[in-house]
């Protein structure tokens, strides 16, 4: 984890280019967090008896994009990766995921994420929230999604100092 690879967002442009920045950082981070680890260091729990690990977080923010963006813009009715009934805490059981299955999910809904954003024609594009019941906006579902990276990354460095001791970034 010594090669920190993420491009640092910038300090001026325009609130899409921002947001799109930030969010592509706090994706970056997930990924450096989980670098270098076996599929068990990856399993690797926190305090019971909480079953989060790192792949469990990289299994959730695969829902997180799914159901914030593919959900909302393409089709309410997509069921979720790990989950057919849309229940978002199956996606922490990765007792028995491995980091290929993980990422390959997480990679995918990241790229779907990214070409929906691409392709909406600004922040203030409406889709429909069905968990929630109501319309959204794109920028409040990358907000949203910025949210929960920032929250879940600062518990992948208390994951991955469990791991190997290293201190986070």
């Amino acid at each position: 984890m010594n090669n920190d690879k993420r491009i640092e967002p910038p300090s001026s442009g325009s609130e899409r280019d921002t947001l799109r920045a930030f969010l592509d950082y706090h994706r970056a981070t997930l990924a450096m967090k989980c670098e270098g680890l076996t599929d068990e260091e990856l399993r690797q729990q926190s305090m019971p008896p909480s079953t989060l690990s790192l792949l469990a977080l990289v299994r959730h923010m695969a829902e997180v994009e799914r159901a914030w963006f593919r959900r909302v813009f393409e089709d309410n009715d997509v069921p979720l990766v790990w989950s057919d009934t849309i229940d978002f805490q199956a996606a922490y059981d990765a007792s028995t995921s491995t980091r290929i299955e993980a990422f390959a999910a997480w990679e995918a809904e990241v790229e779907n994420s990214r070409r929906i954003e691409r392709e909406a024609e600004s922040l203030d594009e409406v889709g429909y929230q069905p968990r929630g019941g109501q319309e959204v906006s794109l920028r409040m579902v990358i907000l949203h999604v910025l949210l929960e990276y920032g929250r879940h990354n600062g518990h992948a460095d208390l994951l991955r100092e469990g791991v190997d001791g290293t201190v986070g970034a």
